[in-house]
């Protein structure tokens, strides 16, 4: 059954892969409940009563069973509705796109690794995409980051194919599996593991905990990050995501940030900037094992036999249920 939407929630004028979850909240820590950028005083066409009819239409129309809602219908979502434009669209890979949009409506928030129902005026199914950007740029510049892989789904179809600067959309935020430590709680390590596109959610948790530390070290406040270890795996070195924004943020806290790139069917020459990051080879079972302590927190996101064979390995390996969070792509 599609979920349905409190239509009590306001409606804005504002200006301007696919997931499915499976997650273990972790108490405390997990808490339920470049392209051309738009001047905020553009405004958007979607009137109140089109982003409603918009929303409706979509979520009755959308009934295969391969359909995001359909796999997300007992998701927690927030239940405002907000209209979105495109700022921005470059190619992150050849064949993964990255969106930027403006989202104005200060009711629109979410957590680091979360994601939206993504509703598009003409397209009657409705899009499932993990944000990669962190909280704060929503905080700071009210907008989000997208990064959709090419497939024959509607949506990313219209994203890789029609979506131009402008493009008026509209989006809701859902998903159990995130990251959002309060600043009372317990220092924590994180081990991120990734395959493809699922590097999308943890991006935007390890940006969320670069956030903290930066806050931690300009301010003395806030949540006290421990470290974060990244293993992520791709066919090749085009196909891992969002390379510099990684290495940037490793460079950037050397002692807290570490990395280790996968790459399973390399056939060209790795370039010397990543080669000391790069191994040859799927994520291997001791990587992970080297990692658990009881202070460490561990997130997986890739193909469900990727998190299937990573949460039961976590488990064998006595690690508690709720320290380990995992969320499927299809």
């Amino acid at each position: 059954m599609s979920p349905k939407i409190s239509w009590t929630s306001k409606f804005y004028v504002c200006p301007g892969g696919v997931m499915a979850c499976a997650a273990v909240l972790v108490p405390g820590l997990l808490r339920s409940s470049s392209g051309t950028i738009c001047s905020p005083a553009a405004s958007l066409k979607l009137t109140s009563s089109a982003l409603r009819h918009l929303t409706l239409t979509s979520i009755m129309k959308s009934k295969r069973k391969t359909d995001h809602l359909e796999r997300t219908a007992s998701v927690v979502r927030q239940e405002v509705v907000s209209a979105a434009k495109v700022c921005g669209a470059v190619n992150e890979s050849p064949s993964v796109k990255r969106l930027r949009l403006f989202v104005a409506d200060k009711d629109f928030s979410f957590k680091a690794g979360q994601w939206v129902d993504f509703f598009i005026p003409g397209v009657s199914v409705v899009g499932g995409f993990s944000i990669c950007s962190s909280p704060r740029m929503l905080e700071e510049e009210r907008m989000i980051e997208l990064a959709v892989k090419y497939t024959n789904h509607p949506p990313a179809l219209w994203i890789h194919n029609q979506c131009t600067l402008d493009s008026e959309v509209a989006v809701r935020v859902g998903g159990e599996f995130f990251f959002d430590p309060q600043p009372a709680d317990a220092p924590r390590n994180l081990v991120l593991i990734a395959g493809g596109v699922g590097i999308n959610p943890l991006l935007s948790i390890l940006r969320h905990a670069a956030d903290l530390h930066r806050e931690w070290a300009d301010k003395g406040g806030g949540y006290e990050m421990g470290t974060i270890k990244l293993f992520y795996s791709a066919q090749n070195t085009s196909e891992l995501l969002f390379k510099k924004n990684i290495l940037d943020l490793v460079n950037e806290f050397p002692e807290k940030i570490a990395c280790r790139l996968h790459v399973t069917k390399q056939t060209t020459q790795i370039s010397a900037e990543l080669k000391p990051y790069i191994t040859e080879g799927r994520i291997t079972e001791k990587e992970i094992s080297d990692h658990v302590s009881k202070e460490t927190l561990f997130y997986i996101c890739g193909p469900p036999p990727m998190t299937d064979f990573f949460s039961k390995q976590l488990e064998n390996s006595h690690v508690p249920p709720e320290h380990i969070c995992f969320e499927k792509w299809w």
